[in-house]
C-alpha cells in the first residue's frame, strides 16, 4: 500500500520519490535481554525479512533509523554478528547504507564501521530521524521511529504505522512500527499528544493508523474519527 508517496513493506517504509527504504527500531539483543525468542531466532527473523524486502523494493538507499540496539550498557551475544550480517545483506544489494543513532544506541559506534548520523535528508526532501528529540533540520515531512505504535482492535493488538498531518510547525510526520517483532508496542487508541514519546507529534488525532499485516497493510481514518469506532 502507498500512502502519501510512502509504501508500507512489512514493518518498513519505502519512500517512492526518494527510492529509499527506512527501517527503525530493530532492538537487537532484546531476545537475550527479555528471555523471549522468536521461533526462528532474532538473527534469522530480521535478516530474512530484510533480505526479502530488499529484493522486493530494490531501493537506492537503506536508512536504519535508530535503536539498532536494545541494551544501553552491554552488547548481548550475537548482536555484533547480526549487525555485520545486516551490513552484508545491504552491501549485496545496489543500495547505500545510512545509519542513524537512536536513544538506545549508546554503544553503536563501537560496533559499526559506517558513519553514524543524527538525521538524513532523502532525495525528495523528507528528513529521517529517530524521533526521540526535536530535530534541528526543517522539512515538510519527517519519517521517524521511536514510538513503536500499536493499535487495539476488537481486543487484539496490532503494530501500526502512523501517517500524521499538521504536526509540529505544520509538518507531516510518518511514524514506523518497530521492526523487531518482539516489541509489544505503545497503544495509540487513547494516547494523547502529551503522552507521546516524540516531540514531533503534537496532534495524535490527525494520525491515520496503518496496520502492518505482512503484505496487506490496512489504512484507517484519523484517530479522532477512528477512536469512536473501536
Amino acid at each position: 500500500m502507498s500512502t502519501g508517496g510512502v509504501r508500507i513493506v512489512d514493518r518498513a517504509a519505502y519512500v517512492t520519490a526518494a527510492d529509499a527504504l527506512i527501517v527503525a527500531d530493530l532492538h537487537l539483543g532484546q531476545d537475550r535481554s527479555s528471555a523471549v525468542e522468536l521461533p526462528v531466532g532474532e538473527h534469522d527473523d530480521i535478516l530474512g525479512r530484510l533480505e526479502t524486502t530488499l529484493q522486493d523494493v530494490e531501493p537506492a538507499t537503506v536508512v536504519l533509523a535508530g535503536d539498532l540496539l536494545h541494551s544501553f550498557d552491554r552488547v548481548p551475544t550475537g548482536v555484533s554478528e547480526t549487525l555485520g550480517d545486516i551490513r552484508r545483506v545491504v552491501d549485496r544489494s545496489p543500495a547505500d547504507l545510512v545509519v542513524l543513532e537512536g536513544n538506545h544506541d549508546t554503544m553503536l559506534s563501537t560496533l559499526v564501521e559506517a558513519p553514524i548520523q543524527s538525521a538524513h535528508r532523502l532525495a525528495d526532501g523528507t528528513v529521517v530521524v529517530h524521533g526521540h528529540r526535536e530535530p534541528i533540520e526543517t522539512a515538510d515531512r519527517f519519517v521517524v521511529g521511536h514510538e513503536h505504535p500499536a493499535i487495539r482492535i476488537e481486543g487484539r493488538r496490532y503494530p501500526c504505522a502512523l501517517d500524521c498531518s499538521n504536526q509540529q510547525a505544520g509538518n507531516d510526520v510518518f511514524v514506523l512500527p518497530a521492526y523487531t517483532r518482539l516489541a509489544r508496542g505503545t497503544l495509540v487508541n487513547d494516547l494523547d499528544a502529551g503522552e507521546s514519546l516524540s516531540p514531533l507529534l503534537t496532534d495524535l488525532g490527525e494520525c491515520r493508523p496503518i496496520v502492518s499485516l505482512d503484505d496487506e497493510p490496512l489504512e484507517f481514518p484519523p484517530l479522532t474519527e477512528f477512536r469512536s469506532l473501536l
